[in-house]
């Protein structure tokens, strides 16, 4: 057997844990070379609700957010065709080849727990609490690579007051669909489905956790999380939730799935931090996507993927090695 060390691995050979427990191979979609930007103008109008989900319905954005980072964005076939989704099979293939005919219409997400105001909106109802901003955020997967995407949304602040958490709310837990019928990959036990999430309520309270209904001036995609998803920008990949169907506002730290698969790999708050490693592989450095696969080139990581000024009050006089 062939043993190598972090310094040697590709960028498409780590893997979690568990599915590497499982002898699964972990390869890049087909999908992955590069090929030309997708250029998508804002629509001039809201999306009409009969065709809210229809691929490549245009979103009409209200403004650009403050927030949004200058670099370049990662080309959408690259960002459409290379993702995490594991309901969808645990390849970077798979979700684009299992999700094309994933069902997002009707959809509704169930808002419970510790709130004054208990309440199950569609997602039109969701899209009409606030006007639509595109947020261009940059993105660090704990597998040491990188993207930037103009999602469409705004802060997951306006939908948590609409519901007034009580004084005992102090987590937020999230929860992905689970469909045994059109996602392929929960028949296999990678994790314990569904799958979960969660953040203290300050961070989720922050202005920068985003519900995201679309990116690229379209609706999501399928494989991307349709038809709503949370971006936490300065946190690893794994910490947003795909297919959102319930928030919980919770009393105290939620179980997560990742944190309860490998607790010495990923933490709970999982805040993109170079210093502290993942056990198997170095974090101190990046492959940004979008140029050639064969490329070795890698960029610096940021603390807080270089969000530390919007972000890091909210973890003073915390050891973030311990609580990574």
């Amino acid at each position: 057997m062939l043993i190598k060390k972090a310094s040697d691995l590709k960028w498409s050979e780590v893997t979690p844990k568990s599915v590497y427990m499982n002898r699964r191979k972990f390869l890049a979609g087909a999908g992955v070379a590069a090929g030309a930007a997708f250029a998508a103008g804002p629509a001039s109008s809201w999306l009409d609700p009969q065709t809210a989900h229809a691929a490549g319905a245009k979103l009409a954005v209200a403004s650009k957010s403050p927030f949004s980072t200058s670099e370049k964005e990662t080309p959408y076939q690259i960002v459409t065709t290379y993702n995490n989704f594991y309901e969808f099979g645990t390849d970077k293939g798979d979700p684009v080849r299992n999700a094309k005919n994933f069902v997002t219409t009707p959809w509704s997400v169930t808002i419970d727990g510790e709130v004054a105001k208990p309440q199950k909106f569609s997602v039109q109802d969701l899209m009409a609490l606030a006007p639509l901003e595109e947020r261009i955020y940059r993105h660090r997967c704990v597998e040491a690579w990188s993207i930037v995407v103009p999602w469409i949304g705004y802060s997951l602040s306006v939908l948590i007051n609409k519901v007034q958490p009580t004084p005992k709310a102090k987590f937020v837990q999230f929860f992905t669909d689970l469909d045994h019928h059109q996602m392929p990959g929960v028949s296999e036990p990678v994790l314990n489905w569904p799958y979960r999430e969660g953040l203290r309520l300050d961070e989720a309270m922050h202005p920068l956790t985003t519900l995201c209904f679309g990116m690229y001036g379209e609706v999501l995609p399928n494989q991307n999380g349709a038809p709503l998803r949370t971006v936490i920008p300065w946190k690893y990949g794994f910490k947003c939730t795909k297919s959102l169907v319930r928030v919980k506002f919770v009393t105290s730290q939620p179980d997560t799935s990742w944190n309860s698969e490998g607790p010495t790999e990923y933490g709970f708050y999982s805040n993109v931090n170079p210093n502290v490693d993942h056990p198997r592989w170095s974090q101190k450095a990046e492959r940004r996507l979008g140029g050639s696969i064969f490329s070795t080139a890698r960029i610096p990581t940021l603390m807080f993927n270089g969000y530390g000024d919007q972000v890091a009050s909210l973890y003073k006089g915390m050891d973030l090695r311990k609580n990574f």
